[in-house]
C-alpha cells in the first residue's frame, strides 16, 4: 500500500503548498499540547485588524477511534468521530453544533493502486461527493464530483493528472466544472540546501484569461527557511520561517502590491508552540 497513489486533493500539491502554505498577513498564535495517554490539546488564536477569533480543539485516541472535539470564540462546536474500518478503509461522522444540518459521513479507502473518498451530508436533501485517484506514486490520474441533491446540480466536477519523482513533481488539473485549467511544476535544485522552485499558470477557457505565479524555497540552516513568491499582477511575497526549538515554529510573511498606491505593503506574524 505504501507504492499506492495519493487522494486526488495530492494532485499538485507540493507546487501549490511552496507557493501557499504558511502565507499569513494576520497575527496568530496557536500552543498544542501533546499527551501519552492519547489526549491532545490545541489552542489556537488570530488577530486580523482589530477583530480576534480564537478556538480550542482536543483530540482523543483510543484503538481505532479518533475524536476531535473543536470549540471557537462564537461558541459553535464541531466534533469529528473517526473509526478504522478494516487496514486501508476509514469511516468519519463529523457534526457542528448549533448546525443540525452540519451532519456528515465520510469514508476513506486506499489501495495499493487506488484511493477513493466520498462523502455524503446527513440531511433529507445531502449534497453528495466522491474523490479517486489510480496509479501509484510516480503516476497518478483522478477526478472528483460533487451533486447537490437539493437543486439537482452538479456542484463540482473536477480531473487531474501527476507525475512525481523526488526531484521534480508536475501536474494538470482541469478545475471550475472544466472552466480552468490549471499546470503546475516544481523542481528541486539542490538537495543539500533544501532549494526548489516552482510555477504554477492558470488559464481561464471561458475569458481567454491567463495568470501565473513562481517561488522558491531555500534553507539557510536546518532551522530556518526563506520562501519567496512573485505574481503576474505584480504582488511580491517573502516569508522566513525558523524552527527556535523542536517543534516549535516562528513565520514572518510579507507581501506588496504595487497597485495598491494607498495601501501599506502587508505583514504577518505566526507563532506555533509544541513543547
Amino acid at each position: 500500500m505504501g507504492n499506492g497513489p495519493a487522494p486526488y486533493s495530492e494532485i499538485g500539491r507540493r507546487a501549490r503548498d511552496l507557493l501557499t502554505k504558511d502565507y499569513n498577513y494576520d497575527q496568530k498564535f496557536s500552543l498544542s499540547i501533546p499527551s501519552s495517554t492519547g489526549m491532545g490539546l490545541t489552542a489556537t488564536g488570530v488577530k486580523k485588524d482589530q477583530i480576534f477569533v480564537g478556538d480550542i480543539s482536543t483530540q482523543y485516541r483510543s484503538g481505532k477511534t479518533t475524536v476531535d472535539v473543536k470549540v471557537d470564540t462564537y461558541s459553535n462546536v464541531s466534533t469529528k468521530v473517526t473509526y478504522d474500518v478494516v487496514p486501508g478503509t476509514k469511516a468519519a461522522i463529523s457534526f457542528n453544533v448549533p448546525d443540525h444540518k452540519s451532519g456528515k459521513l465520510d469514508v476513506h479507502y486506499l489501495h495499493h493502486r487506488a484511493a477513493i473518498n466520498s462523502s455524503i451530508g446527513l440531511n433529507p436533501s445531502p449534497l453528495l461527493e466522491v474523490a479517486a485517484a489510480i496509479g501509484s506514486n510516480d503516476v497518478a490520474i483522478g477526478g472528483e464530483i460533487g451533486f447537490d441533491t437539493s437543486s439537482s446540480s452538479f456542484t463540482k466536477c473536477n480531473a487531474g493528472i501527476s507525475f512525481n519523482k523526488p526531484d521534480f513533481s508536475a501536474a494538470l488539473i482541469l478545475t471550475d466544472k472544466g472552466q480552468t485549467v490549471k499546470a503546475s511544476y516544481v523542481h528541486l535544485v539542490n538537495p543539500l540546501t533544501g532549494t526548489e522552485v516552482a510555477a504554477e499558470m492558470t488559464h481561464r477557457l471561458s475569458g481567454f484569461e491567463n495568470s501565473f505565479s513562481i517561488g522558491s524555497v531555500h534553507k539557510i540552516d536546518p532551522l530556518t527557511s526563506v520562501k519567496t513568491r512573485f505574481s503576474d499582477n505584480g504582488k511580491v511575497a517573502i516569508l522566513s520561517q525558523r524552527e527556535w526549538r523542536p517543534k516549535s515554529v516562528a513565520t514572518i510573511s510579507a507581501e506588496y502590491d504595487p497597485k495598491a498606491i494607498n495601501a501599506a505593503p502587508k505583514f504577518g506574524l505566526s507563532i506555533a508552540l509544541k513543547p
